[in-house]
């Protein structure tokens, strides 16, 4: 006897509604070739910040801005601008790629933050507002991956409560090296729990003079299906 799934009665595919987002510490805009100038000066002469991207670092804000022109003609990805909204500074980029409605899948990434924006409350609520809003349009799967030698990217997707889920070996080749990838994924069943962590860690009373009294991670690890052992 062929031993099947449940059918999934009450889903149904998503609509690609994705929206501007604002929160209490960051503002996600629509990315266009306007932004490049600020955010070519945000991210400053730290090429490291682009050793896992395919592209970058680039030469100045206007070839920066005819990139951006073309990837935004594609339909997917969906970039955002990040704006740290106590600075009012723009500070990073992120987006929304393969992008699957009829497997209610969808994928987090191309995330690059400035110096000035890496580490700060409007990081991570960016990263917040972007899971809320793909789970509230009824996604079922939200995806993390990252080149399997980007420990730090690993380590943000844990603490944002990704699970992990292995290494695919050789899945790539990028400025001619060698990409094993590291898939990380968020359940829609498992979001609730990794939203509250969220909203807990976001509130004002975790803050004191700036500094966090308890980690995101702190609240996010023991909601993980599955920890990643490279990190130990």
């Amino acid at each position: 006897m062929t031993d099947t799934a449940p059918p999934l009665a009450h889903w149904r595919p998503p609509h690609r509604a994705f929206r501007p987002l604002r929160g209490r510490y960051a503002e996600l805009s629509f990315l266009t070739p306007a932004d490049a100038g600020a955010l070519h000066a945000a991210f400053g002469e730290d090429t490291a910040i682009w050793d896992y991207m395919a592209y970058g670092p680039f030469a100045d804000a206007d070839t920066y801005a005819d990139w951006i022109a073309r990837i935004g003609a594609a339909g997917d990805p969906v970039f955002y601008c990040i704006t740290d909204i106590a600075t009012g500074l723009p500070g990073g980029v992120a987006s929304y790629l393969r992008i699957t409605p009829l497997a209610g899948s969808i994928e987090v990434g191309h995330i690059n933050f400035a110096p000035h924006l890496q580490r700060t409350r409007a990081a991570s609520e960016a990263m917040y507002l972007m899971m809320r809003q793909a789970f509230d349009l009824g996604y079922r799967r939200y995806e993390w991956k990252c080149d399997a030698r980007n420990l730090g990217s690993r380590r943000a997707a844990q603490r944002y409560g990704f699970s992990f889920e292995g290494v695919h070996r050789q899945a790539g080749v990028v400025k001619g090296r060698n990409r094993d990838t590291a898939w990380f994924s968020l359940l829609d069943r498992e979001w609730p729990a990794v939203r509250a962590a969220f909203e807990s860690w976001l509130a004002e009373d975790n803050f004191e003079d700036g500094v966090q009294r308890r980690p995101l991670s702190a609240l996010t690890a023991p909601l993980l299906a599955a920890g990643d052992p490279a990190l130990g």
